[in-house]
């Protein structure tokens, strides 16, 4: 991220704050839990947060919680609506970085893992015991691997999620930025003689819930999960070698096109963060059947991940587990 992306990020959120605080019925739409000394994101004090969702009333919501500043950004519809200050896993039960979704939503719950401790305002993020919730928040890391909240924001939050939402923990202070299209999903009619052929759709498999896209560059396979099944794959031909993971979250909709949010994750470089160039747009080449069958079920919150690592056990020996549906 360059300084200029930082600053522009910072006034963004700023006049989210400024325009609440004019508008008299949106006045209370900001908290702060204790107060902080001066106002600046950064220096959000402890259980601090601010809140301005009036900015942005309608849209994909999209989280996302740094482990380098210890704060969680939420945006909808790609507009920053707030932050706060978090507490997450402290030394020995690190809380593990990347790409989530919100797999189950419980105001009052407990802790199976430790002594019943209470877990307001749960969202899990992981059936291994990993989740967002209100709790204590000293400072620094402190959880078990949760992402504690201030009870209040954990409350205003709770209230604009819906399972299936894109989380993204990472070690960065990144933030997102809108791109273009992503290559692997768009129209190539200049090249329609290149791009294979096979592909399987069955959408009747899992007919609603939240899509997730996944390219493997190593497998050279792209698979479609809705609600956590699987209903499509199709050989994808990518011009040269992926050299990164990348993370999207379709924000819109529209007459210009698909409006892609590129999400930060663990590890990744300013440059890497940038929009994708043309030449990386034009590298995939899709089945042009499968890409209309695609986009006939794209809608806003819809998200999109790029690996290097294969998506079966074998090849690398690690499985990539992209949405864990196993449990009900």
């Amino acid at each position: 991220m360059t300084w200029a992306q930082l600053a522009t990020w910072k006034a963004n959120i700023r006049l989210a704050i400024v325009i609440s605080v004019a508008l008299p019925a949106a006045a209370s739409a900001i908290a702060q839990a204790p107060p902080a000394a001066d106002g600046p994101v950064e220096q959000l004090k402890p259980g601090g947060f601010l809140w301005a969702p009036g900015v942005a009333p309608l849209g994909p919501v999209t989280m996302i919680i740094s482990l380098k500043t210890q704060r969680a950004y939420v945006y909808r519809n790609g507009v920053p609506i707030g932050v706060s200050t978090v507490s997450t896993g402290r030394r020995g039960h690190a809380t593990p970085t990347g790409v989530f979704t919100i797999l189950q939503k419980q105001v009052e719950h407990r802790s199976n893992l430790y002594s019943d401790a209470p877990m307001p305002f749960m969202q899990r993020l992981t059936w291994s015991g990993i989740a967002m919730h209100a709790g204590h928040l000293p400072g620094y890391p402190a959880s078990h691997g949760c992402v504690r909240l201030p009870r209040e924001f954990a409350e205003k939050l709770y209230a604009i999620t819906k399972l299936g939402l894109t989380v993204v923990i990472t070690g960065d202070a990144l933030v997102p930025e809108v791109v273009t299209t992503p290559g692997v999903l768009a129209a190539a009619p200049d090249d329609a003689h290149s791009a294979p052929a096979s592909y399987r759709w069955t959408p009747e498999r899992s007919p609603a819930g939240p899509v997730s896209i996944v390219v493997s560059g190593r497998d050279r396979r792209l698979i479609v999960l809705r609600n956590g099944v699987e209903i499509g794959s199709a050989e994808i031909l990518i011009d040269g070698p992926v050299v990164a993971t990348e993370a999207f979250t379709l924000r819109a909709i529209d007459e210009g096109g698909f409006h892609w949010l590129r999400l930060p994750l663990p590890a990744q470089t300013a440059a890497a963060a940038g929009d994708m160039t043309a030449d990386e747009r034009a590298r995939a080449h899709l089945p042009e059947a499968f890409r209309r069958d695609l986009d006939t079920i794209l809608t806003p919150g819809a998200t999109l991940l790029i690996t290097r690592d294969s998506l079966a056990s074998s090849g690398t020996g690690k499985r990539l587990t992209v949405l864990d549906s196993t449990r009900k």
